[in-house]
């Protein structure tokens, strides 16, 4: 009979669910020579490769996956036999999110505080990027959970919902016909802006990017001034108070797809969890975010606390 080492287990379980060697041995309080010699030790046991060696990043073989799966039971199982003698062994967590929208990073610290009721060892780093950044980061299992917008419908989302774009505009604001249309975005990259070039091209209508904001904040500023027009959800507008034009002289905006998106491997019952909670916040929920500050009022600070 063959006994296999919980500890080489165990670290194979917490490479997949950090995504890295790296994080791995830190997690453990090993060097990373030790954690990918537990590996090479595992195989050798087991007879076969865990990891498959020609994809981007730490991606299991089916043969790995197998493992995976048998390793959690069997781990669960040993720290339950610990908890006989009196000891609880504390496994943390970690759950790295992304999302394109600094507007729904606003919403999810409550989200996550609420999660932890479930997952009382779990701890986050969340962190707003691009959404092609992001998904690229989710596939190569360098984040867990990805909140995106996008322009084509989501094919592979967890959770996802259809947003309504509009344009929004200060309450003094008209355009120029002479003039391009002065728009305000987060910049090319954003969902919001691709949809409005599309969308004014088509007309034949020529623009020019006046303020590209890293935040909902500054833009909301821009617009509030009077710089230009802004693309953004209906739902947003409505949130933080930006009058919606819809009787603008611009073309209608198409819609675009909120997608909530989970990595292949992992803890995948955390991931799931933790996807269906921001699902209820943004697709099912009413919500209201704090009042931004206006170019008009006193300019303490951005977010008044509640």
């Amino acid at each position: 009979m063959t006994n296999i080492p919980t500890d080489l287990l165990r670290t194979l379980v917490t490479i997949v669910d950090l995504g890295s060697f790296t994080k791995a041995a830190s997690a453990l309080g090993l060097s990373q020579p030790s954690v990918s010699l537990h590996i090479k030790r595992l195989q050798s046991v087991l007879g076969g490769d865990l990891f498959d060696r020609s994809a981007h990043g730490i991606r299991l073989t089916p043969h790995g996956e197998m493992v995976l799966g048998y390793a959690r039971r069997l781990l669960s199982i040993n720290d339950q036999i610990v908890r006989l003698g009196g000891t609880v062994p504390r496994t943390e967590l970690l759950i790295r999110v992304g999302t394109s929208s600094d507007y729904v990073a606003q919403l999810l610290p409550g989200t996550l505080g609420l999660f932890r009721d479930n997952w009382p060892d779990v701890r986050f780093i969340v962190r707003s990027d691009h959404y092609d950044s992001l998904m690229r980061e989710l596939r190569s299992n360098e984040l867990d959970v990805v909140v995106g917008l996008s322009v084509e419908r989501p094919g592979e989302a967890h959770r996802s919902s259809q947003v309504e774009v509009v344009w929004v505009r200060g309450v003094s604001t008209e355009l120029d016909a002479d003039r391009p249309i002065p728009l305000v975005t987060y910049g090319a990259p954003c969902p919001y802006h691709r949809v409005a070039v599309r969308a004014l091209k088509a007309a034949g209508l020529h623009w020019e990017d006046v303020f590209v904001g890293p935040s909902i904040a500054s833009l909301h500023n821009a617009v509030s001034v009077g710089l230009g027009v802004m693309p953004t959800s209906r739902r947003v507008a409505n949130d933080i108070g930006m009058p919606i034009w819809d009787d603008a002289p611009l073309p209608k905006l198409p819609d675009l797809y909120s997608g909530i998106y989970i990595r292949e491997s992992g803890v995948r019952q955390a991931y799931e969890q933790l996807a269906n909670a921001i699902a209820a916040v943004l697709y099912e929920s009413p919500f209201r975010t704090p009042k931004l500050v206006t170019a008009n009022e006193r300019p303490r600070r951005a977010y008044p606390a509640a």
